[in-house]
């Protein structure tokens, strides 16, 4: 018996070459697997395998789920040889960020305080990515609590950028990122409180999207009605992103921002190819007195260029009220003391030395200081949406620079081009914190590469709840400026 089934699937999935698996989109395996051209299983074994070998180098997973993948690879397999109906996901690999929870998987938060914790519900979109067939196959490294933009904790140590290991992947997403561009599973669930999702998916070439607030709901977080955050789609191209984005889509209500936001059919929508004739698209290179790399500069310029070709209407937008850290600043901050004040008292040792000095910033902020900078919100909010009433897309550098070394502080200054600049947020990645505060999707596109051969990112942002739009312009200009190797070459 066991002859003759090894046998059918033997004829119902043509072999091929494993090498191809881990290149491959989302969408293409998902057309192979519909077609019974590809297994969930061989996907699955060799999405592990490349998993295995890059965590010694890059070390993007705090938990890899070898045992339950596998188990659900065959169940899905066996689904499709019995002819049942599959879902939009069936039988594609993804992982999950650390922060997010998931039923009976290991769930750590990054924190040492939290290393055996395992949950018995998963969080509303990783449960959508399962219903639609996903198979998770591990959690990716975090920032402890998500708390800052590069991807480090005392629980597992450092992620380092998959194009040179000198450097950082980002954060706090950036085992996701990292593991994205490394060839692992296709799809990641990530999150983005100030560009958790478009700073790593920046460093490392990949896209990373930030969706309108409410789009996918966000069942974890404590404050939803003052919400900033965002559990977010990382993958490899547009497509998947779109892929992923309807997956986890439609209200809830658990979450009051999703509730009248229905289901979009994002991938369904989504027309290859395309221009940019008659958008008007405001463009800034940086916020009034930040800097910005001669590389990053040029690549801009180049993706300017691109979009003139596209038939696009550019309109220089002036740089000033774009620079809100101090806004998020006081919002982020006396969230997360709101949550960790208790934990830093009786656990300091523990728990990493950025977020206790993070937590020390906002212990005089008042509730006067506060409302004010909820008030600052209301009108950034407002100023961006009287911009895209008269234009459609905003478009600018994700980061000042490519990466930071693997050793950078959030604490300490950073370079560019020779210049050291005393904080890291408003300096190198200005341009993610506005549209987490307002609102309005926004997705991180790789351009090109500095002199240094590392990814540059520049980042579309559209009208609020226009989702599918933003992702339609967004695949015409990477289908017209996608660089012609967008993932490292890597020996493992």
């Amino acid at each position: 018996m066991v002859r003759c089934v090894n046998h059918l699937r033997m004829k119902e999935f043509p072999h091929l070459p494993k090498s191809e698996i881990c290149g491959m989109s989302a969408v293409a395996l998902r057309t192979l697997v519909a077609q019974r051209k590809l297994s969930p299983v061989e996907i699955v074994e060799e999405v592990l395998r490349r998993a295995d070998a890059v965590q010694p180098h890059l070390n993007c997973f705090i938990t890899l789920c070898h045992e339950q993948a596998m188990a659900q690879a065959r169940e899905a397999e066996s689904a499709l040889m019995r002819g049942e109906a599959s879902g939009l996901l069936h039988g594609l690999p993804f992982t999950v960020k650390d922060i997010v929870d998931t039923a009976g998987v290991r769930t750590t938060y990054g924190s040492l305080l939290h290393r055996d914790h395992v949950p018995t519900q998963d969080a509303l979109a990783v449960a959508r990515m399962r219903q639609a067939g996903g198979i998770l196959i591990g959690k990716t490294t975090t920032s402890e609590f998500g708390a800052k933009c590069l991807t480090d904790a005392p629980l597992f140590g450092s992620t380092r950028n998959a194009w040179d290991a000198s450097r950082t992947s980002g954060g706090s997403s950036g085992g996701a990122a990292a593991s994205m561009a490394a060839g692992v599973a296709p799809l990641a669930i990530a999150t983005d409180g100030g560009g958790s999702t478009r700073i790593p998916a920046a460093c490392n070439g990949v896209v990373g999207l930030k969706q309108s607030l409410g789009v996918v709901p966000h069942s974890q977080v404590q404050d939803a009605f003052g919400n900033y955050t965002y559990v977010t789609p990382t993958t490899r191209n547009v497509a998947d992103t779109a892929l992923m984005l309807q997956a986890m889509t439609g209200p809830h209500g658990s979450d009051p921002w999703s509730l009248g936001v229905p289901a979009q059919p994002y991938s369904d929508a989504l027309q290859p190819g395309g221009d940019l004739r008659g958008k008007r698209v405001l463009y800034c290179a940086a916020p009034e007195g930040r800097p910005i790399s001669a590389d990053v500069a040029a690549a801009f310029e180049g993706a300017l260029t691109t979009l003139r070709s596209m038939g696009a209407e550019l309109v220089e937008m002036p740089g000033d009220g774009y620079d809100v850290e101090p806004v998020w600043r006081v919002i982020n901050h006396t969230s997360w003391r709101g949550r960790f004040a208790p934990l830093a008292e009786a656990h300091a040792g523990e728990l990493s030395p950025s977020l206790l000095r993070q937590l020390a910033l906002a212990e005089h902020v008042d509730g006067v200081a506060f409302q004010q900078a909820m008030f600052a919100r209301t009108a950034l909010f407002r100023k961006v949406q009287a911009q895209l009433e008269a234009n459609d897309f905003i478009f600018t550098p994700t980061l000042s620079r490519t990466a930071l070394p693997i050793g950078q502080d959030l604490f300490d200054p950073i370079e560019i081009d020779g210049q050291a600049y005393a904080e890291v947020r408003p300096n190198w990645f200005p341009w993610t914190m506005p549209f987490n505060l307002t609102g309005h999707p926004a997705i991180s596109l790789p351009c090109g590469a500095g002199r240094d051969g590392l990814p540059i990112g520049m980042q579309l942002v559209g009208r609020f709840r226009e989702d599918l739009q933003l992702l339609q312009a967004a695949a015409s200009f990477e289908a017209r400026h996608r660089p012609a190797n967008p993932l490292p070459t890597l020996a493992f």
